[in-house]
């Protein structure tokens, strides 16, 4: 059977390429996208709808993997124009509501937030849908599997569609061209032995392909899971070396970003490529999340 052509649109975020994806699939009068972007690439978002002689309005169906900023900031902007907005059962209140979602960013980012992510609008009740796990969801002749996959994010769902997963952040973030990938790891619900699970439960599914929402389309998915395994490893025994010393989190931050660059001057990536990855997965807020984690899960 002929595969449905699925196309990568760059939202150009921060005027860097790869750092955020969202994907177009059409058959029919369906349009669905996987993922919406940030409110702050929609300017990029019409553009690559236009050319594919679309316009937000021909967009009926939006996938959430899951409610961060990245990845659902403009879901409710486009619930206003006319598309059904899936979400994990977890995040949809924040959808509906977002005025908590908001704020917690906002204490993070301050004055940044709306040159980051823009404008982040509730979604309409009525165009609110939300899959439970394993569920069918049937756009057209489209068909997706929503699957449950907590570990970065409780809300988060990755989609199975023909030979592709749509992966969203639990399959990592990595960039075309180079064999190298990281896991981001955000507070507040970073896990590493439900991302563990969650690995074990896509590998159940063998999909051939995988496209992380960090970046792109790549037809080695057994490397990737493989290689994304590898890291949450290494992560967290690093983690059991360093907290036993009781950093501050100023010093995990530092600690952990110059043992990032260190992995990937090894790799032989650029200063330019890790500026890139580094955009698409912020280092800090990995140590963030490994702290909490360590605190939360580790320690109780």
């Amino acid at each position: 059977m002929a595969k449905t052509d699925v196309v990568t649109l760059d939202l150009n975020f921060q005027n860097r390429s790869q750092a955020i994806a969202s994907y177009l699939i059409r058959s029919g009068d369906a349009v669905a996208l996987i993922e919406s972007g940030p409110g702050s690439t929609l300017p990029a978002l019409e553009s690559g709808l236009a050319r594919e002689g679309l316009t937000p309005r021909d967009v009926t169906h939006v996938l959430l993997t899951h409610i961060h900023l990245d990845h659902a900031g403009a879901a409710g902007w486009l619930s206003q124009q006319g598309a059904q907005i899936y979400v994990h059962p977890i995040g949809a209140p924040h959808m509906l509501n977002p005025e908590k979602l908001i704020a917690s960013a906002t204490r993070i980012y301050g004055e940044r937030m709306d040159m980051l992510w823009g404008e982040f609008l509730p979604v309409a009740a009525d165009k609110l849908i939300v899959p439970q796990d394993a569920e069918e969801i049937v756009i057209g002749n489209l068909k997706f599997l929503a699957v449950n996959t907590p570990g970065h994010a409780e809300h988060h769902y990755a989609y199975l569609f023909e030979d592709i997963c749509f992966s969203g952040d639990i399959g990592g973030v990595r960039m075309r061209g180079y064999p190298y990938l990281r896991a981001p790891m955000p507070p507040p619900e970073l896990h590493f032995g439900k991302w563990r699970e969650s690995i074990s439960r896509l590998r159940s599914l063998k999909f051939a392909r995988i496209a992380p929402t960090h970046f792109g389309i790549f037809d080695d998915a057994d490397w990737q899971l493989d290689e994304l395994q590898r890291t949450l490893d290494a992560t967290e025994k690093w983690l059991e070396k360093m907290m036993p010393n009781d950093p501050s989190i100023e010093s995990l931050r530092a600690d952990f970003s110059a043992w990032m660059d260190e992995q990937s001057r090894a790799k032989g990536l650029s200063a330019d490529v890790i500026q890139a990855y580094t955009i698409a997965n912020p280092v800090g807020m990995s140590a963030d999340g490994m702290m909490r984690y360590w605190k939360k899960a580790r320690s109780s």
